[in-house]
Parts: structure tokens; sequence; C-alpha cells
């Protein structure tokens, strides 16, 4: 016993589609002043690679010379302290040895970095349940 069952998947859009000739179009979005203010967050990659170039620069060392320690190349510790490249948990550890710190140092800085950029848009202790403590239930991750 067979049954004929079409052949189709239900897709659903990502992104809101335009409408289309004789359909109703969706209920607006609220106007700009209703809408609370957008604040992009930093990205991981960007903070980390912040603090690595940061880090370097104040013990006055060489891209080259850092790469060549944590043993990769100049480019790509380049693309990493721009935010260009989202690098491995081993390529991290490497470029913070590199310089001195381990991996959770690398990550604690980059955290502070983190909270201190979003205090700044949300007001100090407000916001997203953010209760002003250092670890507070964040996870890090690279």
């Amino acid at each position: 016993m067979t049954s004929h069952v079409p052949n189709e998947a239900r897709v659903i859009p990502l992104r809101p589609q335009a409408a289309r000739p004789g359909t109703r179009p969706a209920a607006s979005p609220a106007p700009p002043e209703r809408r609370p203010p957008t604040v992009r967050e930093p990205l991981w990659r960007d903070l980390v690679g912040d603090v690595l170039r940061r880090e370097r620069l104040e013990q006055e060392r060489t891209l080259k010379e850092v790469a060549e320690a944590a043993r990769i190349s100049m480019p790509y510790l380049s693309e990493v302290e721009r935010g260009r490249k989202e690098a491995s948990s081993e390529v991290l550890a490497a470029a913070a040895g590199a310089l001195g710190l381990g991996l959770g140092d690398l990550l604690a800085r980059a955290q502070g970095e983190l909270i201190r950029l979003t205090s700044r848009h949300t007001g100090a202790g407000a916001g997203r349940g953010t209760s002003g403590a250092r670890f507070d239930g964040m996870c890090l991750a690279a």
C-alpha cells in the first residue's frame, strides 16, 4: 500500500521577503523612535586580537619576533591581531605563550575588554543581567 506524498520541503525564509503583488503587507516594524537603540557587540576575535597586539607593542617586539616564537606565520598572526581571522585555541595559546602569557591570561584580558566596552553602552551594572561581577556566568570561547 503506497500513498502519494508530495516531495516538497517546507522553506522558512531567514530574511523577510518583499511584499508580493496581490498580498497583504505584514505589520510594519515599530517606528525608529520606539525601537530600543541597537548597540553592536564587539566580536571576540577583535577583542583577542587587540589584546595580543597591545601586549606585543608594550613589550616592544615585532610581529616577526612573536610569530617566530609562536611558530606561526607572520601574515597569519597579523590577521589574528587585526581581527580578520578566527584563530584556534592552539594558535591563541602559542601566540599568548610567545608573549609570556597563558591562554587564560589572554582570554581574561579579552573578557575585561568586552566588559569595559559593553558597560560603556549599557551603563555600569545596567543592561542584560550584568551584575558587575568579574566572572558572572560568561562563557569564554575562542
